[in-house]
């Protein structure tokens, strides 16, 4: 079997690869289990040394790296060099919190006791990673699980493969073989992966359908399981958000990568003393965006990554319009237009139980909802099965406090959105998933605790 991959712009052949077969699979998993008895054996400070060397590694292929992700997937070049600008300096922080975040917790003395908790790998981590970050995805599990004493088995996209064989490259072929390798697989195979008793914990980003499905999986051997889902994340411009700021923002959460991110800003609810005027500046913006060729450094906005896509954001904005909702921009595919774009898209008064709404849209489309205080703002916000990130927009922190409290999500940003600190876990709840990524959390989801007790000889 062979994979081909089309340009979601150009529409060409941007590789063909051949899935790895039965006998390649059991070989690599061998690899990532005799690599892991040998590599979680190694010092801490053996093991960041030789994972920095893969994050040089990486630099070193960078620019090559950016320019594949754009032809694989249609991200804007300029957004696509920054999500490895982004990558390396993520990489940079979670080795600079290893040695403290790894380091046994010792309990208070007890005479004639040894009593500590360490951190201790779990074998092969099977990181199962999407397409619309291809960089940032995989390093959020990859340099924790590897400098925890894990090895990596990375099965990318069947969209941005390329990415996948990028990182065994910068991370496989260091002074330890086989500390991560790729796999290109079929759905099948990788139902029968997560089946496996060799691996050891299962990292996910992918559907929430998608998700449920491999966690039953992982269940057959109680295996741990994190796993990054969909996000319908809110946005509430309040009657004292700095205006102009909160404008620029939400629009660019919305429309960044094309709307397709998993924290991208999928509703928003605007305070009534401001929703006209938000709802107008809003589409000034949004008719400043660009589409064209992602390697033309004045586009914005590039193609979606497939052509399904375009169907589900018109669907979403046809739902809307029978609703009630208005269409001010956009609503419909590009045709006559070489690639699969839509255009950014605004919909004002969309009723909370409309689609675009409900269901994660992965697209430039941006509903809004006037709300006439906090209270009701809360109670939309949290009208929802996700729970991955919600924002509020306002001058008041005290206010800003009170979200933080209510609303139902894994972050909850104040005069931000569609940004991750790798100081902080990276976390859902509902349907947005289980499970942390990044700041010592991630460590922490990437080990299992061992306790060791014991009474020393007199």
């Amino acid at each position: 079997m062979e994979l081909k991959v089309v340009n979601p712009y150009s529409q060409e052949v941007v590789c063909k690869l051949p899935y790895d077969d039965k006998d390649a699979l059991a070989q690599k998993v061998a690899h990532a289990q005799e690599t892991f008895t040998r590599w979680h054996t190694r010092s801490l400070d053996e093991r960041i040394d030789i994972v920095r060397q893969g994050v040089t590694r990486f630099r070193d292929i960078g620019a090559r790296v950016a320019s594949e992700i754009t032809d694989q997937m249609g991200k804007p070049l300029s957004q696509a060099q920054r999500e490895m600008e982004t990558m390396l300096d993520r990489a940079e922080y979670m080795l600079g919190i290893a040695n403290e975040t790894l380091a046994p917790d010792r309990l208070p003395e007890k005479q004639g006791f040894e009593r500590r908790i360490e951190h201790v790998p779990h074998g092969v981590v099977l990181n199962v990673a999407a397409w619309n970050y291809p960089l940032l995805l995989p390093i959020n599990v990859i340099i924790p699980a590897l400098v925890a004493g894990n090895t990596v088995l990375l099965k990318h996209s069947a969209k941005t493969p390329l990415v996948g064989r990028a990182f065994a490259e910068a991370f496989g072929k260091l002074s330890v073989p086989h500390l991560v390798q790729d796999i290109l697989v079929t759905h099948k195979q990788t139902a029968e992966l997560i089946g496996d008793k060799r691996i050891g914990y299962l990292a996910f980003t992918g559907s929430v359908e998608g998700g449920y499905e491999v966690y039953a999986n992982a269940a057959r051997h109680m295996m741990d399981a994190g796993l990054e889902l969909g996000g319908k994340d809110p946005a509430y411009v309040a009657a004292d958000a700095p205006f102009d700021f909160t404008v620029e923002n939400v629009v660019d959460g919305a429309l960044y990568n094309a709307g397709q991110s998993c924290c991208a800003v999928e509703r928003v609810y605007v305070h009534a003393s401001l929703y006209d005027k938000f709802v107008a500046a809003s589409k000034k913006v949004m008719e400043g965006y660009v589409m064209g060729d992602p390697r033309d450094a004045k586009t914005t906005i590039g193609p979606l990554s497939s052509r399904s896509a375009l169907d589900t954001m018109e669907k979403h904005v046809q739902d809307a319009v029978k609703r009630g909702a208005k269409l001010l921009l956009g609503g419909k595919r590009v045709e006559g237009q070489k690639g699969y774009f839509f255009p950014p898209t605004l919909l004002v008064d969309v009723p909370n139980d409309a689609e675009v709404m409900q269901e994660e849209t992965f697209g430039p489309i941006m509903p809004v909802l006037r709300v006439k205080d906090d209270d009701e703002a809360i109670r939309m916000m949290n009208d929802s099965r996700y729970g991955l990130t919600a924002s509020v927009w306002t001058a008041d922190n005290h206010r800003a406090e009170r979200f933080g409290r209510e609303v139902n999500a894994g972050t909850i940003y104040q005069n931000r959105c569609d940004y991750l600190d790798p100081a902080l876990p990276w976390t859902g709840i509902g349907d947005s998933g289980m499970g942390s990524t990044l700041s010592r959390y991630g460590y922490w989801h990437l080990t299992r605790r061992k306790s060791i007790h014991f009474r020393r000889a007199p």
